[in-house]
């Protein structure tokens, strides 16, 4: 049976936290731009709940590219990863530092940059004119990417309320056209234009200590249109939020159902089915990524795989049919 939610749209600024600390009631529903002031989640307040993070995914004909910039008020857990599409090779380095030090993240999104510094790797995230900025070092690794943002480009932002303790505010944002380059041991990689497309997970909140869920995005041109698929599951359910929606063009359209995730998790790599009254998906991988990290008070363990989507979802009313959209779906499960 579908699962079909109302959701409201808010299309004025808001707090993501009132002045006790708790969720403002007022914040709950979703937007087509970043409109949440997320500065309450600072560390100071229910502190060890807090996690904040930037993360970028860029997927080209050639590499997956992607990057992470977070703090879970314990620890600053930081990562940067390149694939070899053409020969498999994976360069993943990652690197976890006590107390957050290490991280530097904007009050709000688009705020200020968001910065790496460790031993073993460098990021630096920087609003531009016309986008964004990804730069990162890494052992033999070096890139610098722009993420660009056409005007009136449009993204997700949607609070999920667990209670008035325990919520995020995340934005989405996929579809973004991407250039720049990529060195790897030496060799430089200029990002096709037109084929290069970056994502953005931005998140705030104050979480449950265990928490599993399902993310699925893809981006790519069915048609001559710019097409961003958004999709998620398992950790919005029975909450009145959830995260999907299609971008066309600039415009989103925002799905208001609970999907349905089907997949094997005895073979990552067999065919995953999205599907609801609003839309079936059907994601083929071709990689999957796995980490697993194991500490005292965290640990974290995923799947994310890298493949093609096709099928179709409902924009207003009509069959939007999706071809071989270059995306992923994961499976991740944490204790933090």
């Amino acid at each position: 049976m579908p699962r079909m939610i109302a959701e409201r749209e808010l299309t004025a600024p808001v707090a993501l936290v009132g002045a006790d600390g708790r969720l403002n009631p007022e914040a709950v529903g979703w937007t087509r731009t970043p409109l949440l002031d997320t500065s309450g989640i600072d560390g100071r307040g229910a502190w060890g709940r807090n996690k904040r993070w930037e993360y970028w995914a860029v997927t080209t004909p050639t590499h997956l590219v992607a990057l992470t910039v977070s703090s879970l008020d314990y620890a600053a857990v930081h990562a940067v990863l390149v694939h070899d599409r053409r020969t498999g090779a994976t360069i993943d380095r990652s690197a976890i530092a006590p107390l957050a030090s290490s991280a530097e993240l904007p009050a709000s999104l688009g705020d200020g940059p968001a910065r790496a510094r460790t031993r073993s790797l460098t990021i630096d995230l920087d609003e531009v004119d016309g986008g964004t900025r990804l730069r990162a070092t890494a052992g033999d690794v070096r890139l610098d990417i722009i993420a660009h943002r056409p005007d009136g480009h449009e993204c997700l932002g949607v609070v999920v309320p667990w209670s008035a303790t325990r919520f995020q505010y995340t934005v989405k944002d996929v579809a973004r056209p991407a250039s720049g380059w990529l060195e790897v041991g030496g060799e430089r990689i200029e990002l096709p234009v037109g084929e290069s497309w970056a994502v953005l997970d931005h998140g705030r909140g104050r979480w449950p200590y265990r928490m599993v869920w399902n993310w699925g995005a893809a981006s790519g041109t069915v048609g001559g249109r710019t097409i961003g698929l958004q999709l998620g599951g398992r950790w919005t359910d029975g909450t009145g939020s959830t995260e999907n929606a299609v971008l066309v063009g600039r415009r989103l359209h925002k799905i208001g159902e609970e999907l349905d995730w089907e997949y094997d998790e005895t073979d990552w790599l067999a065919p995953w089915r999205i599907h609801g009254a609003s839309a079936d998906l059907r994601f083929e991988p071709f990689w999957d990524r796995v980490s697993s990290t194991e500490l005292l008070v965290f640990g974290s363990h995923g799947h994310q795989c890298f493949g093609h989507y096709s099928g179709w979802v409902l924009v207003d009313g009509e069959r939007l049919e999706v071809d071989g959209l270059l995306g992923w779906a994961e499976d991740v499960r944490n204790r933090w």
